[in-house]
């Protein structure tokens, strides 16, 4: 049997290509629809990878891949870059920068952005980290700060030039105040001649009783303990009252730092904020158990735009592979509903596999909860290598990856510490 003509399939819009409409584009079955992948950057991002760009430890090409390199050679399949500035849900029609388009099915997967908490004024002095501009950003702002550190001679300026702030006990926070002082105390303190970089201050700031507080007890402790070995200064219980150019004040006084990175909070785009649908605090939608917008079946939303409790009664959590579990659950959806040719067909609720979590703190130093298994050190760092390979788009990017990291590890050095962007203005 020949398949429908182009014009007589429903035709399907993406709006995001991340983790989760990245792997519904891949999992939805060829020629059952038309595709449209919509999304502001040309490239499909490994979040999780983003910090070391920012540390200088990969660099950006590494950790990106083109969308359309990824998807190409899909049949009856469309990458547009634009970006969405609305959703007209009665008219079932994606508002964007350049047009619109009408849609038989919509899926939301635009991610989220940087929640200040009610502080936006804070963002200009404290960069957030979602994009790869981010990364070069605070890269940038990180070894420009020792380049002048080197030619500073007040001992005031110098000691500010020298300290890091990273506000938010997380993952990410976590990551960015290993990494960063692993590349001061190992990397950068061969590289110049006035200045220690080892004597430089990595201070992690976290409002709560403790780091990492999605983990254990006992391996939040173990990430403190490895994050103090590094050299970082780790303040819980500690909330950010104020932040200017250059100083964040704390409840034990004020702290100078030339970098102060924010890696505290995520909130939903103001795209979904504006549906007119039910959303949490945060702004993200609160969907339907097989993922669908209340009231608008024809809609879904996956990613850190969703809040759910899933079937087995577990808050599906906004990291990675929850994205990709919930873009193949819509797409198996979306399938057996076109397949059905308008009628009724089964939705089952959307169940959350958890496979664990880990978080890296730096070389040798990470913590990981498998199953029922929880461990740390080498051994969590490993596995930390290992997933985040496998998971990792492109051939050339895993071997890239693979051996910048044991460059790294046996050298002692990091290959991207190029700053670009200096702004040579008088």
């Amino acid at each position: 049997m020949n398949p429908p003509p182009q014009r007589a399939l429903p035709h399907i819009v993406i709006l995001g290509a991340g983790f989760g409409g990245l792997t519904f584009a891949r999992s939805f079955p060829r020629r059952l629809a038309r595709l449209t992948v919509v999304d502001r950057q040309n490239h499909h991002l490994f979040q999780p990878l983003l910090y070391q760009v920012a540390a200088a430890g990969l660099a950006a090409p590494d950790i990106a891949q083109p969308i359309r390199s990824i998807l190409r050679g899909q049949p009856g399949l469309t990458v547009l870059l634009a970006e969405a500035r609305a959703v007209d849900l009665g008219a079932r029609k994606v508002i964007l920068d350049r047009g619109g388009l009408s849609y038989d099915y919509l899926v939301l997967a635009v991610g989220g952005q940087t929640s200040y908490f009610g502080h936006p004024e804070w963002a200009p002095f404290a960069p957030g980290l979602k994009t790869i501009d981010d990364a070069l950003r605070i890269r940038r702002q990180v070894l420009l700060a020792f380049e002048r550190a080197e030619a500073e001679s007040d001992p005031a300026r110098r000691e500010a030039l020298l300290t890091i702030v990273v506000v938010g006990g997380g993952p990410t926070g976590v990551e960015l105040a290993g990494t960063f002082a692993e590349l001061a105390r190992t990397v950068l303190r061969r590289d110049f001649d006035r200045i220690d970089p080892a004597r430089a201050r990595v201070i992690l700031i976290e409002g709560g009783p403790r780091v990492l507080p999605a983990y254990s007890e006992k391996l939040s402790a173990s990430a403190r303990r490895q994050l103090e070995r590094l050299g970082v200064e780790v303040r819980t219980g500690s909330i950010v009252r104020a932040i200017r150019e250059g100083e964040v004040d704390l409840p034990a006084g004020t702290v100078r730092a030339a970098n102060i990175i924010w890696a505290a909070g995520v909130s939903a785009l103001p795209l979904t904020r504006a549906l007119g649908v039910g959303t949490d605090r945060a702004g993200r939608i609160q969907v339907a158990p097989d993922l669908s917008l209340p009231g608008h079946p024809e809609v879904f939303a996956l990613g850190d735009s969703v809040t759910l409790v899933d079937r087995k009664g577990q808050t599906v959590p906004g990291i990675a592979p929850a994205a990709m579990q919930m873009g193949r659950h819509a797409a198996r959806v979306i399938a057996a509903a076109v397949r059905a040719g308008g009628q009724p067909a089964p939705r089952p609720a959307f169940a959350y596999w958890d496979k664990g979590s880990m978080a890296t703190i730096g070389r040798s130093a990470a913590v990981a909860h498998i199953g029922r298994l929880e461990f740390s050190g080498w051994p969590a760092w490993m596995a930390w290598l290992t997933v985040h390979l496998v998971f990792l788009i492109g051939f050339r990017n895993r071997i890239s990856v693979f051996l910048q990291w044991v460059y790294s590890y046996w050298t002692y050095k990091r290959g991207a510490r190029i700053i670009t962007g200096l702004d040579r203005t008088p």
